[in-house]
């Protein structure tokens, strides 16, 4: 088994589109446990403010059939892709890290957002404390703790699914 991280994040139809997802994952992970969610401005474009969360399960996948679940699970709630990194999004579901493993460069694993963009980082850090990063060689609190990222980027939400 796998010890998998993933941050889920929307903006549009925001609350219905992560709660689709949480659910669904609960169904298939049994053992999947979330962080607080975060609001925080839309990043690199205008757009909706995002709602964004951390989650962790263990899975026996190997990495392309879990980001094909995941893939799946986007698509389920109208994700499109129109080729822009920065838009607006039903659902977004990235693996942060997989394991211990580093697949760089092939797959963008172990995430490189992890440490650029605090709705990413602090919610991990919520749910992951104690985790190595297999590059940093530090624990995602202890990057958390030493990261200039601004926590006043990022405020709590609510969701009824939680």
């Amino acid at each position: 088994m796998t010890q998998v991280f993933v941050d889920i994040g929307s903006n549009i139809d925001r609350v219905q589109n992560i709660c689709a997802c949480v659910e669904q994952l609960r169904l298939d992970f049994p053992d999947v446990k979330f962080s607080k969610p975060y609001e925080s401005a839309s990043e690199g474009f205008e757009g909706d403010d995002f709602i964004n969360m951390s989650a962790v399960f263990n899975t026996d996948m190997e990495y392309a059939e879990l980001l094909a679940y995941l893939k799946a699970l986007e698509a389920k709630q109208k994700r499109t892709r129109d080729g822009f990194k920065f838009a607006s999004r039903t659902l977004d579901v990235d693996i942060l890290l997989f394991g211990d493993e580093v697949l760089k460069p092939d797959k963008d694993v172990p995430r490189a957002e992890i440490v650029k963009y605090p709705f990413v980082l602090y919610p991990l850090a919520e749910i992951a404390a104690d985790v190595v990063h297999p590059e940093l060689k530090q624990t995602i609190g202890e990057i958390a703790e030493a990261s200039e990222l601004d926590r006043n980027k990022i405020w709590l939400a609510e969701l009824p699914c939680l």
